[in-house]
């Protein structure tokens, strides 16, 4: 079958512009008004026609923008038919023929092929996606993870840690942590021990043991840190900045 005509497949059913179906058929009357009649014959926009707004040059070189019509098949063969002339006829049978090659059962395999393509490569780029997310889900997770088993360390411990247990923890001595504690208002030191200051007393963050002077009747006192105390400094340290050595090298 020759080509009489331009025609996009792309879309849902075959398309020729209006435009140049109106120049073929050799009709007299300017196109806007004679497109604007065949409209009233009951065609409607987006089944039967779309509408795109295209730059166009004038013949004195300006560029404006006009309104083009995309038409389906099926309404080019109508508007043939009202025409009843031999154009018509002609065009009409054309376009007979071209529906009728559109709705073979090659080219329905065919168009059926090229959506399951278009639909698989879809669901590869979808499936790409999540595995991203699923990347970064886990690389998420691995960071995270020290910081968990951190804490879960803490919380399950019921031993009680010297200070410079603690520091340790935060790649620091004891007397570096106690300064930080001291400049917070957290504790203060009284005959030698450190002891936290009123507003943090009877939390269950610390506790005092008495430890005899080898070889003297004499005796001192320390202040051991609870597990409970441990988690308040990790997270009273880590407003500031200051995170675990394992938290450090797990991001």
């Amino acid at each position: 079958m020759d080509q009489l005509m331009n025609v996009d497949y792309n879309g849902d059913v075959p398309r020729i512009s209006a435009r140049e179906l109106h120049e073929h058929l050799e009709i007299e009357s300017p196109f806007t008004m004679w497109f604007s009649r065949m409209v009233k014959y009951g065609f409607e926009e987006e089944s039967d026609y779309r509408v795109l707004v295209v730059e166009h040059k004038t013949t004195q070189g300006n560029t404006v923008s006009r309104n083009e019509f995309m038409i389906s098949v099926d309404m080019a063969k109508q508007l043939c038919m009202l025409l009843r002339t031999e154009k018509g006829k002609l065009y009409r049978q054309y376009f007979l023929e071209l529906e009728k090659a559109w709705n073979s059962p090659m080219q329905v395999m065919a168009r059926a092929i090229k959506f399951s393509e278009e639909q698989l490569l879809e669901w590869k780029g979808q499936c790409l996606l999540l595995e991203e997310r699923l990347t970064e889900k886990q690389s998420l997770i691995e960071a995270l993870e020290p910081k968990a088993k951190y804490l879960d360390e803490i919380l399950q411990s019921p031993s009680l840690v010297t200070m410079t247990q603690v520091a340790k923890d935060y790649g620091m001595s004891a007397k570096q942590l106690n300064l930080i504690l001291k400049d917070k208002s957290i504790q203060y030191k009284s005959n030698g021990q450190w002891v936290l200051y009123a507003k943090y007393q009877g939390k269950g963050y610390v506790h005092s043991q008495t430890y005899q002077i080898p070889g003297s009747s004499q005796t001192v006192m320390h202040t051991l840190w609870t597990q409970k105390g441990r988690e308040f400094l990790y997270y009273l340290l880590k407003d500031m900045g200051i995170l675990p050595v394992v938290e450090r090298v797990g991001e």
